[in-house]
């Protein structure tokens, strides 16, 4: 069976707690998304997401459009994940290092998806690597220096 994930992990100069405050906000995804892609949550949206959150947001690849999520993957400061209609998930794990600075993980996982197949055969895995790589360094860049 295929890896049916990408992801890339960097360090953040800033509290796990800091981190996982900002991606619990959706009004704040847009500030850290780097695929251009997430432009703003949907009216309704919760303030603070928790496990079973549901959540929308417009969006645009092209076209705008609107998708919505559920919160499927909760644990307070270390973890969170989102799953879109298709199943597909876009998790985030923190871990401290015990000196201010988290080491951030960022995954696009389709191994959950309804379709992975219609996922493996598409451009989305080599974009949303891309897109994951330059969402880290947005993050890293709201909280100062990184490595």
């Amino acid at each position: 069976m295929p890896k049916r994930s990408v992801s890339a992990t960097r360090t953040v100069h800033a509290p796990a707690g800091q981190i996982f405050a900002l991606l619990t906000d959706p009004a704040k995804h847009p500030l850290i998304d780097g695929s251009g892609s997430v432009l703003a949550p949907r009216d309704g949206a919760p303030e603070r997401l928790t496990m079973g959150s549901e959540f929308g947001m417009d969006m645009k690849m092209g076209l705008a459009y609107r998708i919505e999520n559920v919160v499927v993957e909760f644990e307070e400061d270390r973890l969170i994940a989102w799953r879109h209609f298709n199943g597909h998930r876009w998790r985030w794990q923190l871990r401290p290092l015990g000196d201010g600075t988290t080491e951030v993980t960022e995954t696009f996982d389709w191994s959950t998806a309804r379709l992975p197949l219609l996922i493996d055969l598409s451009f989305f895995p080599r974009r949303n690597k891309a897109a994951i790589e330059q969402s880290l360094e947005r993050l890293s860049a709201l909280f100062g220096a990184a490595t």
